[in-house]
């Protein structure tokens, strides 16, 4: 049997790289992406923002503070997601077997292709065949599984490329610090540091079974990565990889206010889904049914998202081209496919904090009581509540 060989690849400060190409002035400058008011967060930042301590997800009013002299961009999700596709389509066209796993890295397993290729030379020239026709740097790392490629590709940045052969893991791994691993929260680096474990080498001498006590199965997962262990296959992406929901009447109707009621019941459901699988879609597909069982459906590509408010604009004007024929409804359904990893902070370029902390609230609220504990009031209606 082959030895595995996996490739992660990384597009470097995406959304800023994005920006750079579209204007060449802002290379070499900080830039910070985000909402636009001081409510608002950052979303992504350059290297140069990154050395006066900037990160995503920070607040703009602590980011300007920090760097005021900054360029800072409102972002445009709708953009980056067209270059994301265009990045996919690429290697789609290219890989045997690719996952990907947010807007910007996708993982490529290479098993076997060393018999015909040197995977090596291959993973190559598919980065400079990416970067020639989308114009964005990209970063990757190649090694034995996920985890080791992952970390590689965090050592070969920015815009490079590293291969760690499997005899050389360990002591590629060793010398860096815990929190290249990843899994490696911010509080569990904290808690690694208290104990005096600064390093992977460190790390991986402790004991198994003071990791798994530590941090539950968490922390045997971690461990196993410390030592180059990652047995995780890569999940080959289709646009097949989707979530859905559909709602069949008691009796069949054309009451605006009911379905669109209905409507805004399932994309909630399905958006709190998302946020907490810590997902993103980037289609839609919305499903009306006539009571002569004449089924109809349309669907359009989006930006990623994971938030009700815009997923539903995105729904009711998808409904109202379908829905032509002014026929009773029988039924109506809303799939949401391209399904990517991705954090809900990646589309606030216009809210501001407090909506982040709102939907943050409202979901903790759900996991806590149930999905039904908190509704918006516009999805109230008699549909199926289980």
């Amino acid at each position: 049997m082959s030895e595995r060989i996996v490739l992660h690849m990384d597009m470097d400060t995406f959304f800023v790289s994005v920006e750079r190409l579209l204007n060449p002035v802002l290379i070499g400058k900080p830039v910070i992406i985000g909402g636009a008011s001081d409510r608002g967060v950052v979303a992504s930042c350059s290297y140069e923002a990154r050395r006066f301590g900037v990160h995503s997800a920070m607040p703009m009013r602590m980011a300007r503070q920090l760097c005021s002299q900054a360029v800072y961009i409102k972002g445009d999700m709708e953009l980056y997601s067209r270059y994301s596709r265009l990045v996919t389509d690429i290697i789609a066209d290219s890989a045997p077997v690719y996952e990907k796993t947010s807007v910007d890295e996708h993982y490529l397993d290479l098993t076997g292709m060393d018999r015909f290729f040197d995977s090596y030379q291959w993973a190559q020239e598919l980065r400079q065949r990416i970067v020639a026709h989308s114009g964005l740097p990209m970063s990757f790392g190649l090694s034995a599984n996920k985890t080791v490629s992952k970390i590689a590709t965090g050592q070969a940045k920015p815009n490079g490329y590293l291969q760690v052969p499997v005899p050389q893991i360990q002591s590629f791994l060793d010398p860096l610090s815990v929190r290249a691993i990843p899994m490696v929260s911010a509080a569990g680096y904290k808690l690694l540091r208290s104990m005096g474990v600064a390093t992977i080498a460190t790390l991986r001498q402790m004991p198994l079974v003071m990791m798994e006590q530590l941090m539950g199965k968490n922390g045997r997962t971690i461990w196993l990565k410390a030592n180059g262990v990652d047995h995780s296959p890569v999940q080959p992406y289709t646009d097949q990889k989707s979530i859905s929901s559909e709602h069949t009447f008691d009796r069949d109707t054309t009451d605006m206010t009911i379905l669109r009621q209905t409507l805004a019941y399932i994309v909630e459901k399905l958006a709190f889904e998302l946020r907490t699988k810590q997902k993103l879609t980037g289609c839609i597909t919305v499903k009306i049914r006539y009571s002569n069982f004449d089924t109809h459906s349309l669907q359009q590509q989006i930006p990623y998202t994971a938030f009700d408010h815009l997923l539903l604009n995105k729904v009711n004007a998808l409904f109202d081209r379908l829905f032509t024929r002014r026929m009773l409804i029988r039924l109506v359904g809303v799939r949401l496919s391209q399904l990517v990893t991705g954090t809900p902070q990646l589309n606030m370029f216009e809210d501001t904090s407090e909506m982040i902390s709102l939907y943050q609230t409202m979901d903790h609220i759900r996991q806590r009581f149930g999905r039904q504990a908190i509704r918006r009031a516009g999805s109230m209606t008699e549909v199926d509540r289980n």
